[in-house]
């Protein structure tokens, strides 16, 4: 567990608080072990979403949906790359190349959010996390065909146009980015949480947009590797959901995607917990109007037996005015001006 204080006097009261009230909450969540198996049988139905699964020659693997409510398809292509498959003194770049994807391609060489909003397409945008980097729009289905090829045509053919003006552009977009995050009220702890909470060279041991040094330093030649080694067709999945059937989703996707060549195998991370010994401690100071404290565990991951207990604890510690944190720290005690919990579960880690 590691801690960060940002100034303030009431941190050994507060923090005394949290340590009785998440002990309660965790001894809640295992209590709720057997009351979750009697709620599995309850009459509370999950959702199911029907799909149907293809798998190209090429590795890419594709997911339809059929929602014939309106005529809309929305593309959703997610690659399996993020910060993580970064290393020390190369940080920030899948971010950065998140930015270069929308600066066009070879049959494509437009600014991608302006063409493809001409067309109709809405919630239109890419993120980035330490696990992977996807990108979106919704389309009328009589556009599908323009956005396939425009998705296609940048996975399989963006080198050919991407040169250092475009390079230097999105690199300075992304440090503006950086300085934006970074000047907001406490939003340096970020950066200062993600280095001391991770062990040296743990994946997860430096922040998805990386350092100033590192953007900088990105070359064309890095960010060609990149692309190179991480945006195959092996590595992505892609899901249209919306007015498309399974068969006509497959005929175009062959068609937009199917001659792109696969990448070179890539190697999966495997769980790394980082499990933390004894207590560190941190404080840091800025301008301010009340100190905040984070105290931060290094747990299990996504897709683990944890997960879901440390998601019922967090809920009942800090999941709003109603929970034990809000109403004893805020209501009842009045040190704190707000309080909440989380539980962030990544793909080989998580943090509590």
């Amino acid at each position: 567990m590691t801690e960060f204080i940002r100034r303030t006097k009431i941190a050994a009261s507060v923090a005394m608080s949290v340590a009785l009230l998440a002990t309660g909450a965790l001894q809640a969540a295992e209590a709720a072990k057997p009351a979750a198996t009697k709620a599995a049988k309850s009459d509370i139905a999950i959702p199911d979403i029907p799909y149907t699964k293809f798998v190209l020659k090429n590795g890419l693997t594709l997911l339809v949906h059929e929602d014939h409510k309106t005529p809309v398809v929305a593309v959703n292509t997610w690659y399996h790359v993020g910060s993580k498959n970064e290393k020390p003194g190369k940080t920030g770049f899948a971010h950065l190349f998140e930015h270069l994807m929308f600066s066009g391609s070879d049959n494509f060489n437009k600014t991608y959010i302006n063409a493809m909003q001409q067309v109709g397409a809405t919630d239109l945008n890419g993120t980035t996390n330490p696990d992977r980097t996807n990108y979106f729009e919704n389309v009328p289905t009589s556009m599908l065909d323009y956005a396939l090829f425009a998705e296609s045509d940048r996975m399989g053919h963006l080198l050919g146009v991407l040169d250092k003006k475009k390079l230097d552009l999105q690199r300075g977009v992304v440090q503006n980015e950086k300085r934006q995050g970074e000047n907001q009220p406490y939003g340096v702890t970020r950066q200062l949480l993600t280095e001391n909470t991770w062990p040296a060279g743990h994946p997860y041991s430096w922040t998805t947009i990386g350092s100033m040094a590192d953007l900088d330093a990105a070359s064309m030649t890095d960010v060609q590797e990149w692309f190179k080694t991480n945006y195959g067709p092996n590595n992505v999945v892609l899901v249209l959901a919306g007015d498309i059937t399974p068969e006509q989703a497959r005929e175009k996707v062959e068609k937009y995607y199917g001659d792109i060549p696969a990448g070179p195998p890539l190697a999966k991370h495997r769980e790394w917990i980082a499990k933390r010994s004894g207590t560190q401690r941190g404080t840091v100071e800025d301008r301010v109007p009340q100190g905040r404290i984070y105290r931060v565990w290094n747990v299990p991951g996504a897709h683990t037996a944890t997960e879901p207990l440390l998601d019922l604890a967090s809920h009942v510690l800090g999941g709003g005015k109603t929970s034990r944190f809000y109403k004893r720290l805020v209501y009842k005690d009045q040190l704190a001006s707000s309080a909440n919990a989380g539980n962030y579960s990544s793909e080989i880690a998580g943090q509590f």
